[in-house]
């Protein structure tokens, strides 16, 4: 079976992270963040991966190649322009064979594939939608359906009393190819707004699969710092590499020999840490970081290539790609630091 990932955004919510990584590319303990996607549709059968491509292709295209690294085929497909989430799969058209899932490059989720799968097909459906209920559902497109789960309608952003419907579209589909014919071909289009009403109008034979499984949009700072504690948690999946110790988990098997190394944490590849230096809870500290003697960091993410001098303090902040913190130094929690920064003791 084959696949369509919608990786053309440019990751606004996420800057200035995303000025020097394209979103699909940013890191979650182990692999970039589409790599999680792309390892659990390969569990569930699929071996035929189609990534829609605009924003930085060419750093996602030196990570993942062909595929054959990843145990799938992978192909590109560029848009010069944005076509909105429909227009981008329209634009895939000419690689799809058949049936094919479609996920959300924003959506890290723990859904069974395998069973959206086997529900579309016993429905007959055009397409399927994965929703799940949120206790307040005014930010999102809301999907009402029938007893038997064949969606009625779509409501955006629901004023109060608008609808009772709590299920919203979770952003991972499985569609015939009939239904990305439908789809015009070279403009912008909105999947939820535009096709999705359309097939319902038309054919009735749009459903939706409800269901509780782990999910998160990680295209928030705030969303991303919540996935990484979720997997250190055991929520979702366990991080790549080694558990060198209880909740401690190391990129290279490396024994650390730190003043302090409380988990749950992440270590990775090559990451040079003091041994007087002072490591908390939920530290991400990714490949090639340095940390210094005296130095404490604590409930933050840092990226490949940062440096943390003597006596500098990191707690609850994202550090992006070679950003150097000075000696004595303190980053307030909330930061959010774009490549190559220096941060100054004040």
């Amino acid at each position: 079976m084959q696949a369509v990932i919608l990786v053309g955004g440019e990751g606004t919510r996420l800057r200035p992270l995303t000025y020097a990584l394209p979103k699909p590319m940013v890191p979650i303990l182990g692999r970039p963040f589409i790599g999680w996607i792309i390892e659990r549709l390969r569990r569930a059968g699929v071996d035929d991966v189609i990534l829609s491509c605009c924003y930085l292709p060419d750093v996602i295209e030196a990570h993942f190649g062909d595929g054959s690294d990843f145990g799938v085929k992978l192909h590109y497909v560029m848009e010069d322009t944005p076509l909105g989430t429909a227009g981008a799969i329209r634009n895939a058209f000419d690689l799809v064979h058949g049936r094919i899932f479609v996920c959300n490059g924003d959506i890290l989720t723990g859904l069974d594939l395998t069973k959206l799968r086997e529900s579309h097909e016993k429905n007959n459906a055009i397409a399927t939608i994965h929703t799940r209920a949120v206790e307040d559902p005014s930010a999102f497109g809301v999907v009402e359906t029938d007893t038997e789960g064949r969606v009625k309608r779509f409501v955006e952003k629901p004023k109060p009393g608008e609808t009772d419907a709590r299920d919203i579209n979770a952003g991972t589909y499985v569609l015939e190819r009939e239904a990305i014919e439908a789809i015009p071909e070279g403009k912008t289009v909105s999947i939820e707004r535009e096709t999705f009403p359309l097939l319902i109008d038309t054919t009735h034979r749009v459903f939706a699969v409800s269901t509780n499984d782990y999910w998160i949009d990680v295209g928030r700072p705030e969303t991303y710092m919540q996935a990484h504690r979720d997997i250190l948690d055991g929520k979702f999946d366990r991080p790549l590499g080694v558990e060198i110790r209880p909740g401690v988990w190391s990129a290279d098997g490396a024994v650390l020999d730190c003043a302090t190394l409380q988990g749950p944490a992440y270590i990775g590849a090559g990451a040079k840490i003091a041994r007087g230096a002072r490591i908390g809870p939920y530290s991400v500290v990714y490949d090639d970081v340095k940390i210094a003697d005296g130095a404490t960091v604590g409930n933050c993410i840092l990226w490949p290539g940062c440096v943390v001098e003597e006596n500098a303090t990191v707690r609850g902040a994202i550090l992006g790609l070679d950003v150097v913190v000075d000696a004595g130094a303190s980053v307030p929690a909330g930061s959010v630091i774009g490549k190559g920064e220096r941060l100054v003791r004040t």
